[in-house]
């Protein structure tokens, strides 16, 4: 019943985060909001509420392990697996927009994120700075967007029957995300408990998966549907909400903010510093997601999987791996993108002095 009651809460969750996204961007679409900031912030916001719903119903039910590792592993899950995913199926080419404003805030709010913690809890005033930070991102996306375009989009014209069906889909939606979160949070710390896994761990794997497939449905489909922007907005904004809105709103709610446990703060928490800022010089380099990138995200998204569950479980080869990957795999990594950038930046540089040279561009 555990399992069942596990799997109802990720099809409600699945099926309640399709349809706010849809209902949430009929209603952005008749209001004049351009594709980009729907993506950015409408669609970001819609995807991460299953994130908001189960944490929310984790700090109630006083399982804060479960609600921050939730928020920890779904940021991770977004980049790693969720870009990982949609950049094999297509090469994700990003805008210069997105790489100077979108993830340098979503760089500075993890890092943000991560000070608040070193105290062992993210407080009500800390909450709150999350919020009015998010608030603040949202009005520079939607007035930058505006005076990039020129002019407001015009909004399409719709029939009242159909804005009145959207407002009853995001309902529906969100009833679903709460149902859905309910059952999810019920029967993963159930099935922590029989396992003998803390909350932090079923947050960082079970949980942050099942709340990020609206991600990974939303980016695999854009991916498919050849807009590759929309999935790499999609990604980047849930993550910046994930912390904004998720974490902010939670710590807000709760009685005395959010505890973060220790170990989250000493490993958790880096491992998604690192992994917003290994976006930055991917995304720089040609301004695209290549498909070598992208397999080189799910690599590491399994490694990282992999030592939760091997140190949840005590295994002998913990050490073994954890020195591979110190030594070896990150250092390597690190070289290769630090090689490539230089190449790309100087192929860009001499393009611009009007030198011939190759650059990479997406493969359609």
């Amino acid at each position: 019943m555990t399992v069942l009651l596990l799997v109802a809460g990720l099809v409600l969750l699945v099926v309640g985060g399709e349809v706010l996204v849809r209902g949430a961007g009929t209603i952005a679409t008749s209001a004049g909001i351009s594709p980009l900031v729907v993506g950015l912030t409408v669609v970001s916001f819609a995807t991460s509420a299953p994130e908001l719903a189960v944490t929310l119903q984790a700090s109630a039910a006083g399982s804060p392990g479960l609600a921050v590792g939730n928020v920890v592993g779904s940021n991770v899950v977004n980049i790693l697996l969720v870009l990982g995913v949609a950049g094999l199926i297509l090469p994700l080419a990003v805008r210069a927009a997105v790489v100077r404003r979108d993830v340098p805030v979503l760089i500075g709010l993890t890092l943000l994120f991560w000070v608040m913690s070193l105290d062992g809890a993210v407080s009500t005033a800390d909450g709150a700075v999350l919020v009015l930070l998010l608030a603040a991102y949202v009005v520079w996306t939607v007035v930058g967007s505006r005076r990039a375009d020129g002019e407001p989009t015009a909004p399409e014209a719709s029939q009242p029957g159909g804005l009145v069906a959207s407002v009853v889909m995001v309902a529906v939606g969100v009833a679903m995300l709460v149902l859905g979160a309910r059952a999810l949070v019920s029967a993963a710390t159930d099935i922590a408990s029989a396992l003998g896994l803390s909350d932090t761990v079923i947050g960082l794997t079970v949980v942050a998966i099942g709340t990020s497939l609206p991600e990974l449905a939303t980016s695999v489909l854009a991916a498919l549907r050849g807009k590759v922007e929309m999935a790499v907005g999609n990604a980047i904004g849930s993550n910046i909400f994930n912390i904004g809105a998720v974490m902010g709103l939670t710590s807000v709610v709760a009685d005395g903010g959010v505890p973060v446990d220790a170990a989250a703060v000493a490993f958790d928490l880096p491992v998604m510093v690192a992994v917003a800022f290994v976006v930055l010089p991917i995304v720089v380099t040609g301004f695209t997601v290549a498909r070598w990138e992208a397999g080189l995200f799910l690599a590491y998204y399994s490694a990282y999987v992999a030592y939760l569950l091997l140190d949840s479980a005590g295994h002998d080869a913990l050490p073994r791996f954890s020195a591979v990957m110190l030594w070896f795999v990150l250092p390597l990594s690190a070289l290769t993108l630090v090689v490539l950038a230089t190449y790309e930046l100087g192929v860009r540089r001499r393009s611009d002095l009007g030198e011939p040279s190759p650059r990479r561009t997406p493969r359609h």
